[in-house]
Protein backbone atom coordinates (compact mmCIF):
# COMPACT_ATOMS: atom_id res chain seq x y z
CA UNK A 1 0.00 0.00 0.00
CA UNK A 2 1.52 3.40 -0.95
CA UNK A 3 2.45 5.86 1.77
CA UNK A 4 -0.19 8.59 2.16
CA UNK A 5 1.80 11.71 3.06
CA UNK A 6 -1.16 13.81 4.19
CA UNK A 7 -2.11 11.21 6.82
CA UNK A 8 1.15 11.80 8.75
CA UNK A 9 0.46 14.46 11.37
CA UNK A 10 2.62 15.88 14.17
CA UNK A 11 0.98 16.34 17.58
CA UNK A 12 2.08 18.33 20.62
CA UNK A 13 5.53 16.69 20.58
CA UNK A 14 6.25 14.65 17.50
CA UNK A 15 4.57 12.15 15.19
CA UNK A 16 3.28 8.93 16.80
CA UNK A 17 1.40 5.88 15.63
CA UNK A 18 0.70 2.21 16.20
CA UNK A 19 3.71 0.11 15.15
CA UNK A 20 3.01 -1.73 11.90
CA UNK A 21 -0.06 0.38 11.12
CA UNK A 22 0.64 4.13 11.17
CA UNK A 23 4.29 3.83 12.23
CA UNK A 24 6.21 1.78 9.66
CA UNK A 25 9.68 1.72 8.08
CA UNK A 26 8.16 2.94 4.81
CA UNK A 27 6.52 5.96 6.44
CA UNK A 28 9.61 6.74 8.52
CA UNK A 29 11.73 6.66 5.34
CA UNK A 30 9.43 9.39 4.00
CA UNK A 31 9.35 11.56 7.14
CA UNK A 32 12.99 11.43 8.33
CA UNK A 33 14.67 12.94 5.22
CA UNK A 34 12.08 15.71 5.05
CA UNK A 35 12.56 16.45 8.77
CA UNK A 36 16.35 16.61 8.22
CA UNK A 37 15.94 19.00 5.26
CA UNK A 38 13.58 21.28 7.24
CA UNK A 39 16.06 21.31 10.16
CA UNK A 40 18.74 22.36 7.65
CA UNK A 41 16.52 25.08 6.14
CA UNK A 42 15.67 26.38 9.61
CA UNK A 43 18.95 26.18 11.56
CA UNK A 44 21.90 25.98 9.13
CA UNK A 45 22.33 29.76 9.05
CA UNK A 46 22.73 29.67 12.85
CA UNK A 47 24.99 26.63 13.33
CA UNK A 48 26.73 26.19 9.95
CA UNK A 49 26.61 22.41 10.42
CA UNK A 50 25.22 19.50 8.37
CA UNK A 51 25.12 17.08 11.32
CA UNK A 52 21.93 15.45 12.63
CA UNK A 53 21.75 13.54 15.94
CA UNK A 54 19.72 10.30 15.78
CA UNK A 55 18.65 8.61 19.02
CA UNK A 56 16.10 6.21 20.48
CA UNK A 57 14.45 4.86 23.64
CA UNK A 58 13.81 1.22 24.70
CA UNK A 59 10.61 0.51 22.77
CA UNK A 60 10.04 -2.41 20.41
CA UNK A 61 12.62 -2.26 17.57
CA UNK A 62 13.49 1.35 18.46
CA UNK A 63 17.17 0.84 17.58
CA UNK A 64 16.19 -0.66 14.20
CA UNK A 65 13.96 2.31 13.37
CA UNK A 66 16.77 4.68 14.47
CA UNK A 67 19.21 2.91 12.13
CA UNK A 68 16.71 3.32 9.30
CA UNK A 69 16.47 7.06 10.07
CA UNK A 70 20.27 7.35 10.06
CA UNK A 71 20.51 5.57 6.70
CA UNK A 72 17.85 7.67 4.97
CA UNK A 73 19.31 10.92 6.34
CA UNK A 74 22.89 10.11 5.24
CA UNK A 75 21.53 9.09 1.82
CA UNK A 76 20.39 12.69 1.19
CA UNK A 77 23.81 14.10 2.12
CA UNK A 78 23.69 14.85 5.84
CA UNK A 79 26.21 13.64 8.43
CA UNK A 80 24.68 11.57 11.23
CA UNK A 81 25.74 10.88 14.80
CA UNK A 82 23.79 7.72 15.66
CA UNK A 83 23.43 6.80 19.32
CA UNK A 84 25.08 3.51 20.24
CA UNK A 85 22.58 2.97 23.07
CA UNK A 86 19.18 4.11 24.34
CA UNK A 87 19.12 7.38 26.30
CA UNK A 88 16.65 9.97 27.63
CA UNK A 89 15.19 12.28 24.99
CA UNK A 90 16.67 15.33 26.79
CA UNK A 91 20.14 13.75 26.40
CA UNK A 92 19.69 14.01 22.61
CA UNK A 93 18.42 17.58 22.90
CA UNK A 94 21.53 18.37 24.97
CA UNK A 95 23.73 16.67 22.35
CA UNK A 96 22.17 18.71 19.55
CA UNK A 97 23.07 21.96 21.29
CA UNK A 98 26.41 20.88 22.73
CA UNK A 99 27.68 19.35 19.47
CA UNK A 100 26.44 22.27 17.33
CA UNK A 101 24.18 20.00 15.27
CA UNK A 102 21.19 21.02 13.15
CA UNK A 103 19.00 19.11 15.60
CA UNK A 104 18.01 15.62 16.68
CA UNK A 105 15.60 12.97 15.40
CA UNK A 106 14.54 10.75 18.29
CA UNK A 107 12.66 7.46 17.98
CA UNK A 108 10.28 7.42 20.95
CA UNK A 109 6.59 7.41 21.82
CA UNK A 110 7.22 8.95 25.25
CA UNK A 111 4.49 7.84 27.69
CA UNK A 112 2.17 6.07 25.20
CA UNK A 113 1.37 2.34 25.54
CA UNK A 114 3.77 -0.22 24.05
CA UNK A 115 1.98 -0.60 20.71
CA UNK A 116 3.08 2.95 19.77
CA UNK A 117 6.29 4.39 18.41
CA UNK A 118 7.06 7.85 17.15
CA UNK A 119 9.53 10.49 16.05
CA UNK A 120 10.39 13.62 18.01
CA UNK A 121 12.15 16.46 16.21
CA UNK A 122 14.53 18.64 18.23
CA UNK A 123 16.14 21.91 17.10
CA UNK A 124 19.76 23.05 17.25
CA UNK A 125 18.96 25.11 20.37
CA UNK A 126 18.26 21.97 22.43
CA UNK A 127 14.48 21.71 22.52
CA UNK A 128 11.39 20.69 20.55
CA UNK A 129 11.00 22.52 17.26
CA UNK A 130 8.12 25.03 17.17
CA UNK A 131 4.78 24.19 15.44
CA UNK A 132 5.72 26.12 12.29
CA UNK A 133 8.65 23.72 11.76
CA UNK A 134 6.51 20.57 12.10
CA UNK A 135 3.89 22.17 9.81
CA UNK A 136 6.64 22.70 7.23
CA UNK A 137 7.67 19.04 7.55
CA UNK A 138 4.05 18.00 6.91
CA UNK A 139 3.83 20.38 3.94
CA UNK A 140 6.96 18.97 2.27
CA UNK A 141 6.09 15.28 2.72
CA UNK A 142 4.36 15.11 -0.66
CA UNK A 143 7.47 16.53 -2.37
CA UNK A 144 10.13 14.37 -0.71
CA UNK A 145 13.92 14.85 -0.83
CA UNK A 146 16.21 13.60 -3.64
CA UNK A 147 19.19 11.36 -2.90
CA UNK A 148 22.56 13.13 -2.75
CA UNK A 149 25.33 12.52 -5.27
CA UNK A 150 27.63 12.06 -2.27
CA UNK A 151 26.08 10.52 0.88
CA UNK A 152 26.90 11.95 4.28
CA UNK A 153 29.05 10.28 6.94
CA UNK A 154 27.58 8.15 9.72
CA UNK A 155 29.27 7.71 13.11
CA UNK A 156 28.22 6.19 16.44
CA UNK A 157 28.33 8.15 19.70
CA UNK A 158 27.45 7.62 23.37
CA UNK A 159 25.08 10.40 24.52
CA UNK A 160 25.38 9.64 28.25
CA UNK A 161 28.81 10.98 29.40
CA UNK A 162 28.45 14.59 28.24
CA UNK A 163 24.83 14.71 29.41
CA UNK A 164 25.44 13.32 32.91
CA UNK A 165 28.49 15.57 33.32
CA UNK A 166 26.30 18.58 32.53
CA UNK A 167 23.68 17.48 35.08
CA UNK A 168 26.26 16.84 37.81
CA UNK A 169 27.40 20.44 37.50
CA UNK A 170 23.89 21.74 38.30
CA UNK A 171 23.73 20.41 41.88
CA UNK A 172 25.97 19.59 44.85
CA UNK A 173 26.39 16.04 43.59
CA UNK A 174 28.84 15.07 46.36
CA UNK A 175 26.27 16.01 49.02
CA UNK A 176 23.59 13.90 47.32
CA UNK A 177 25.90 10.90 46.96
CA UNK A 178 26.93 11.20 50.62
CA UNK A 179 23.30 11.41 51.79
CA UNK A 180 22.48 8.17 49.97
CA UNK A 181 25.71 6.37 50.98
CA UNK A 182 25.23 7.29 54.66
CA UNK A 183 21.61 6.15 54.79
CA UNK A 184 20.35 9.69 55.42
CA UNK A 185 18.29 9.28 52.23
CA UNK A 186 16.87 6.10 50.70
CA UNK A 187 16.13 6.55 47.02
CA UNK A 188 13.84 4.34 44.96
CA UNK A 189 13.58 4.99 41.21
CA UNK A 190 10.81 3.54 39.06
CA UNK A 191 12.14 3.83 35.52
CA UNK A 192 9.02 2.14 34.09
CA UNK A 193 11.13 -0.08 31.77
CA UNK A 194 12.14 3.08 29.92
CA UNK A 195 15.12 5.20 28.92
CA UNK A 196 15.81 6.46 32.46
CA UNK A 197 17.17 3.00 33.35
CA UNK A 198 20.63 3.32 34.86
CA UNK A 199 20.53 7.12 34.76
CA UNK A 200 20.43 7.90 38.47
CA UNK A 201 23.01 5.17 39.17
CA UNK A 202 25.37 6.89 36.71
CA UNK A 203 24.86 10.15 38.60
CA UNK A 204 24.57 8.98 42.23
CA UNK A 205 26.09 5.51 42.48
CA UNK A 206 24.80 1.97 42.74
CA UNK A 207 22.91 2.46 46.01
CA UNK A 208 19.97 3.84 44.04
CA UNK A 209 17.23 1.20 44.33
CA UNK A 210 15.89 0.95 40.79
CA UNK A 211 12.71 -0.95 39.95
CA UNK A 212 11.21 -1.96 36.60
CA UNK A 213 14.73 -1.70 35.16
CA UNK A 214 14.53 -4.47 32.60
CA UNK A 215 13.57 -3.72 29.02
CA UNK A 216 9.91 -4.61 28.47
CA UNK A 217 8.38 -3.24 25.25
CA UNK A 218 4.90 -4.00 26.68
CA UNK A 219 5.58 -2.00 29.88
CA UNK A 220 4.06 -4.63 32.14
CA UNK A 221 0.79 -4.40 30.24
CA UNK A 222 0.33 -0.70 31.07
CA UNK A 223 2.00 2.44 29.80
CA UNK A 224 5.24 4.17 30.91
CA UNK A 225 3.35 7.16 32.25
CA UNK A 226 3.99 8.46 35.78
CA UNK A 227 0.44 7.97 37.07
CA UNK A 228 -0.65 6.16 40.28
CA UNK A 229 -2.44 3.37 38.39
CA UNK A 230 0.89 2.17 36.98
CA UNK A 231 2.92 2.45 40.20
CA UNK A 232 1.65 -0.39 42.42
CA UNK A 233 5.13 -1.92 42.69
CA UNK A 234 6.71 1.37 43.82
CA UNK A 235 3.96 2.00 46.40
CA UNK A 236 4.50 -1.51 47.73
CA UNK A 237 8.30 -1.26 48.12
CA UNK A 238 8.07 2.16 49.81
CA UNK A 239 5.41 0.94 52.26
CA UNK A 240 7.53 -2.12 53.07
CA UNK A 241 10.60 0.07 53.59
CA UNK A 242 8.63 2.50 55.76
CA UNK A 243 7.40 -0.35 57.97
CA UNK A 244 10.84 -1.91 58.40
CA UNK A 245 13.23 1.07 58.46
CA UNK A 246 12.24 4.24 60.31
CA UNK A 247 15.65 5.95 59.95
CA UNK A 248 16.38 8.67 57.42
CA UNK A 249 14.30 10.11 54.61
CA UNK A 250 12.72 8.08 51.83
CA UNK A 251 11.60 9.07 48.36
CA UNK A 252 10.50 7.35 45.17
CA UNK A 253 11.07 9.06 41.82
CA UNK A 254 9.15 8.06 38.70
CA UNK A 255 10.20 8.59 35.08
CA UNK A 256 8.18 8.19 31.91
CA UNK A 257 9.26 6.13 28.90
CA UNK A 258 11.73 8.62 27.41
CA UNK A 259 12.65 10.32 30.69
CA UNK A 260 11.32 13.80 30.07
CA UNK A 261 8.49 13.61 32.65
CA UNK A 262 8.72 13.07 36.39
CA UNK A 263 6.52 12.33 39.40
CA UNK A 264 7.36 11.28 42.95
CA UNK A 265 6.17 9.23 45.90
CA UNK A 266 6.91 10.54 49.41
CA UNK A 267 8.06 8.57 52.44
CA UNK A 268 4.43 7.83 53.40
CA UNK A 269 3.77 6.34 49.94
CA UNK A 270 1.67 9.30 48.74
CA UNK A 271 1.78 10.08 45.01
CA UNK A 272 3.06 13.57 44.16
CA UNK A 273 2.51 14.87 40.64
CA UNK A 274 4.34 17.83 39.16
CA UNK A 275 1.48 19.98 40.52
CA UNK A 276 3.18 19.32 43.88
CA UNK A 277 6.81 19.12 42.74
CA UNK A 278 6.87 22.43 40.84
CA UNK A 279 5.98 24.59 43.91
CA UNK A 280 8.65 22.70 45.91
CA UNK A 281 11.22 23.28 43.16
CA UNK A 282 10.36 26.99 42.89
CA UNK A 283 10.89 27.36 46.63
CA UNK A 284 14.11 25.33 46.75
CA UNK A 285 15.79 26.94 43.75
CA UNK A 286 15.10 30.49 44.95
CA UNK A 287 15.69 29.91 48.66
CA UNK A 288 18.82 27.73 48.55
CA UNK A 289 20.29 28.22 45.08
CA UNK A 290 19.52 31.93 44.76
CA UNK A 291 17.94 31.51 41.32
CA UNK A 292 15.62 34.15 39.92
CA UNK A 293 13.58 34.64 36.77
CA UNK A 294 10.13 34.03 35.43
CA UNK A 295 7.98 31.02 36.35
CA UNK A 296 6.27 29.66 33.23
CA UNK A 297 3.21 27.47 33.83
CA UNK A 298 0.54 26.05 31.59
CA UNK A 299 -3.09 27.03 32.10
CA UNK A 300 -3.71 23.59 33.69
CA UNK A 301 -1.10 24.17 36.42
CA UNK A 302 -2.00 24.41 40.11
CA UNK A 303 -2.84 27.77 41.68
CA UNK A 304 -0.16 27.00 44.29
CA UNK A 305 2.54 27.71 41.69
CA UNK A 306 1.88 31.48 41.38
CA UNK A 307 1.34 31.72 45.15
CA UNK A 308 4.79 30.24 45.87
CA UNK A 309 6.26 32.42 43.12
CA UNK A 310 4.73 35.44 44.88
CA UNK A 311 6.49 34.45 48.14
CA UNK A 312 9.77 35.03 46.29
CA UNK A 313 8.62 38.01 44.18
CA UNK A 314 8.91 36.05 40.94
CA UNK A 315 6.86 36.93 37.85
CA UNK A 316 4.56 34.26 36.35
CA UNK A 317 3.79 33.69 32.67
CA UNK A 318 0.94 31.38 31.62
CA UNK A 319 0.75 29.40 28.37
CA UNK A 320 -1.47 26.91 26.57
CA UNK A 321 -1.02 23.21 27.43
CA UNK A 322 2.07 21.68 25.80
CA UNK A 323 5.73 22.02 26.67
CA UNK A 324 6.52 23.59 23.28
CA UNK A 325 4.79 26.78 24.48
CA UNK A 326 6.95 26.83 27.61
CA UNK A 327 10.06 26.24 25.48
CA UNK A 328 9.10 29.15 23.20
CA UNK A 329 8.94 31.42 26.23
CA UNK A 330 12.29 30.11 27.53
CA UNK A 331 13.93 31.23 24.28
CA UNK A 332 12.87 34.88 24.69
CA UNK A 333 12.69 35.51 28.47
CA UNK A 334 14.83 34.96 31.56
CA UNK A 335 13.11 31.89 32.98
CA UNK A 336 13.86 30.15 36.25
CA UNK A 337 11.59 27.17 35.66
CA UNK A 338 8.87 26.12 33.25
CA UNK A 339 6.53 23.25 34.04
CA UNK A 340 3.35 21.47 32.99
CA UNK A 341 0.88 19.42 35.03
CA UNK A 342 1.70 16.22 33.14
CA UNK A 343 5.24 16.07 34.55
CA UNK A 344 7.44 18.01 32.15
CA UNK A 345 9.73 20.53 33.90
CA UNK A 346 12.64 22.49 32.40
CA UNK A 347 15.10 25.12 33.62
CA UNK A 348 16.46 28.36 32.20
CA UNK A 349 19.94 27.41 33.38
CA UNK A 350 19.93 24.26 31.19
CA UNK A 351 18.22 23.81 27.78
CA UNK A 352 14.64 24.77 26.77
CA UNK A 353 13.55 21.18 27.23
CA UNK A 354 11.78 19.20 29.95
CA UNK A 355 14.35 17.04 31.69
CA UNK A 356 13.27 14.48 34.29
CA UNK A 357 16.78 13.50 35.46
CA UNK A 358 17.72 17.12 36.19
CA UNK A 359 14.37 17.57 37.97
CA UNK A 360 15.16 14.43 39.99
CA UNK A 361 18.49 15.90 41.14
CA UNK A 362 16.86 19.19 42.15
CA UNK A 363 14.08 17.34 44.04
CA UNK A 364 16.69 15.25 45.88
CA UNK A 365 18.66 18.38 46.71
CA UNK A 366 15.48 19.98 48.11
CA UNK A 367 14.96 16.96 50.38
CA UNK A 368 18.58 16.69 51.55
CA UNK A 369 19.09 20.41 52.18
CA UNK A 370 15.72 21.00 53.86
CA UNK A 371 15.78 17.73 55.83
CA UNK A 372 12.08 17.37 55.02
CA UNK A 373 10.08 14.52 53.54
CA UNK A 374 8.55 15.72 50.25
CA UNK A 375 5.02 15.48 51.65
CA UNK A 376 6.00 17.59 54.66
CA UNK A 377 7.70 20.16 52.42
CA UNK A 378 4.48 20.46 50.40
CA UNK A 379 2.35 20.91 53.54
CA UNK A 380 4.69 23.68 54.73
CA UNK A 381 4.22 25.55 51.45
CA UNK A 382 0.44 25.18 51.74
CA UNK A 383 0.66 26.64 55.25
CA UNK A 384 2.91 29.52 54.12
CA UNK A 385 0.58 30.49 51.29
CA UNK A 386 -2.67 29.73 53.13
CA UNK A 387 -3.73 27.63 50.15
CA UNK A 388 -4.75 23.97 50.36
CA UNK A 389 -6.07 22.07 47.39
CA UNK A 390 -6.44 18.72 45.66
CA UNK A 391 -6.18 18.00 41.95
CA UNK A 392 -7.14 15.33 39.44
CA UNK A 393 -7.60 14.89 35.71
CA UNK A 394 -9.54 12.40 33.60
CA UNK A 395 -9.39 11.72 29.87
CA UNK A 396 -12.85 10.88 28.58
CA UNK A 397 -13.13 8.98 25.25
CA UNK A 398 -15.92 10.36 23.05
CA UNK A 399 -17.97 8.32 20.60
CA UNK A 400 -16.68 10.19 17.53
CA UNK A 401 -15.14 13.43 16.23
CA UNK A 402 -18.73 14.51 15.48
CA UNK A 403 -19.55 14.33 19.21
CA UNK A 404 -16.40 16.36 19.87
CA UNK A 405 -17.58 19.04 17.39
CA UNK A 406 -21.05 19.14 18.94
CA UNK A 407 -19.71 19.62 22.49
CA UNK A 408 -17.30 22.31 21.31
CA UNK A 409 -20.11 24.18 19.57
CA UNK A 410 -22.21 23.90 22.72
CA UNK A 411 -19.45 25.50 24.83
CA UNK A 412 -19.13 28.32 22.29
CA UNK A 413 -22.85 29.05 21.89
CA UNK A 414 -24.24 28.14 25.33
CA UNK A 415 -21.63 29.31 27.88
CA UNK A 416 -21.71 27.49 31.22
CA UNK A 417 -22.86 29.73 34.07
CA UNK A 418 -23.01 27.07 36.78
CA UNK A 419 -20.94 23.92 37.39
CA UNK A 420 -21.73 21.34 40.07
CA UNK A 421 -24.07 23.86 41.79
CA UNK A 422 -21.34 26.53 41.89
CA UNK A 423 -21.49 29.81 40.00
CA UNK A 424 -18.95 30.39 37.23
CA UNK A 425 -16.96 33.54 38.09
CA UNK A 426 -14.65 33.64 35.08
CA UNK A 427 -13.72 31.67 31.95
CA UNK A 428 -10.23 31.57 30.40
CA UNK A 429 -9.85 30.42 26.80
CA UNK A 430 -6.05 30.28 26.37
CA UNK A 431 -6.46 26.57 25.70
CA UNK A 432 -9.89 24.98 25.97
CA UNK A 433 -12.24 26.42 28.60
CA UNK A 434 -11.05 27.01 32.16
CA UNK A 435 -13.91 27.93 34.51
CA UNK A 436 -13.16 29.56 37.85
CA UNK A 437 -15.90 28.81 40.37
CA UNK A 438 -17.32 30.57 43.43
CA UNK A 439 -15.34 28.50 45.95
CA UNK A 440 -11.99 29.31 44.22
CA UNK A 441 -11.91 25.89 42.58
CA UNK A 442 -11.58 25.51 38.80
CA UNK A 443 -12.62 23.10 36.07
CA UNK A 444 -10.90 22.98 32.71
CA UNK A 445 -12.46 21.36 29.64
CA UNK A 446 -10.07 20.74 26.78
CA UNK A 447 -10.37 18.67 23.61
CA UNK A 448 -7.63 16.57 22.06
CA UNK A 449 -6.74 17.99 18.65
CA UNK A 450 -6.17 14.63 16.99
CA UNK A 451 -8.63 12.14 18.52
CA UNK A 452 -12.15 12.06 20.04
CA UNK A 453 -10.98 12.57 23.63
CA UNK A 454 -12.14 15.14 26.17
CA UNK A 455 -9.61 16.12 28.84
CA UNK A 456 -11.10 17.27 32.16
CA UNK A 457 -8.92 18.95 34.81
CA UNK A 458 -9.99 20.13 38.27
CA UNK A 459 -8.43 21.74 41.33
CA UNK A 460 -10.59 22.27 44.43
CA UNK A 461 -10.18 22.61 48.23
CA UNK A 462 -10.75 18.86 48.80
CA UNK A 463 -10.37 15.68 46.74
CA UNK A 464 -14.10 14.98 47.31
CA UNK A 465 -14.98 18.27 45.59
CA UNK A 466 -12.57 17.48 42.78
CA UNK A 467 -14.27 14.15 42.16
CA UNK A 468 -17.76 15.70 42.38
CA UNK A 469 -16.85 18.38 39.84
CA UNK A 470 -15.23 15.88 37.45
CA UNK A 471 -18.28 13.61 37.78
CA UNK A 472 -20.50 16.58 36.89
CA UNK A 473 -18.33 17.38 33.86
CA UNK A 474 -18.37 13.76 32.73
CA UNK A 475 -22.17 13.67 33.00
CA UNK A 476 -22.42 16.95 31.07
CA UNK A 477 -20.27 15.53 28.26
CA UNK A 478 -22.17 12.26 28.06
Amino acid sequence: MPVVANSIKFGTDGWRGVIGEEFTFERLALVAPVAAKVLYDTYFSTVGSRTIIVGYDRRFMAEDFARAVADTVTAIGFDVLLSETYAPTPAYSWAAKQLNALGALVITASHNPGIYLGLKVKGSFGGSVPPEVTKEIEAQLSVGVPLAATPGKQEKFDPWPSYTQALEGKVDIAKLRQAIASGKLTLFADVMHGAAAGGLAKLLGNQVKEINSERDPLFGGGAPEPLPKYLSKLFEVIKTHRDTDKSGLTVGLVFDGDCDRIAAVDGEANFLSSQVLIPILIDHLTLRRGFSGEIVKTVSGSDLMPLVAALHNLPVFETAVGYKYIADRMLVAEVLLGGEESGGIGYGSHIPERDALLSALYVLEAIVESGLDLGEYYRQLQKQTGFTSAYDRIDLPLASMEVRSRLLQQLQTQPLTEIASLAVIDCQTIDGYKYRLADKSWLMIRFSGTEPVLRLYCEAPTIEQVHQTLAWAKQWAE
